[in-house]
């Protein structure tokens, strides 16, 4: 397979479609963030890559807390439209109708239409160049109900929102399942 050279890309696939939030001068606002992900196990960590700048930024500096909410395929427009709109104008959580709680740390809003909550502060902010990368421990994790089975989170329920990069720029639910994991590869040995 001939490869042709790209230069140094962000092409990593897929990225989470995940909104972000955090209190910006005492007001709910949420970001649509794709730039981020599991960076520790123990301590449980995320990671989120913020531009400078950003209005969400300023309320996760105020408080040292954000959310990280994980969206269903079904709230694409809402996803979509808190990354196309700032929250220095507008009001996300008033437009999206989301439903705000505040859990155990009570520092950072949480969106209870997303089926999965990630509760974080910062444990360290590191500035990249264009970018603020977060870095942030999780204190309590919240699923909804009806996307559990057996009392642990199910994927499929959950039905979480992907995001696919230019040039394609869109969003995507996950695809068919190809293999158990830890199992699938084993006849290569």
């Amino acid at each position: 397979m001939a490869k042709v050279a790209l230069g140094p890309q962000t092409l990593i696939y897929p990225m989470p479609a995940m909104l972000v939030g955090a209190d910006v001068d005492g007001r709910p606002n949420f970001m649509t963030v794709a730039w981020g992900g599991i960076a520790c196990g123990d301590p449980p960590m995320v990671s989120v890559a913020i531009r400078h700048g950003r209005h969400t930024l300023k309320g996760i500096e105020q408080n040292q807390a954000f959310s990280v909410n994980i969206p269903a395929a079904a709230q694409v427009k809402e996803t979509d439209y808190c990354g196309t709109v700032s929250g220095a104008r507008a009001d996300k959580a008033r437009d999206c109708r989301f439903r705000v709680f505040y859990g155990q740390a009570a520092r950072a809003p949480l969106i209870e239409q997303c089926p999965v909550n990630l509760e974080c502060s910062v444990d360290r902010a590191l500035d990249l160049g264009s970018h603020s990368l977060l870095i942030g421990r999780i204190v309590q994790t919240h699923v909804s109900e009806e996307c559990l089975t057996d009392g642990q989170p199910d994927v499929e329920k959950i039905q979480p929102l992907i995001y696919v990069t230019s040039p394609a720029a869109r969003y995507q639910a996950l695809g068919q399942v190809l293999g158990k994991a830890w199992s699938v590869g084993r006849h290569l040995k």
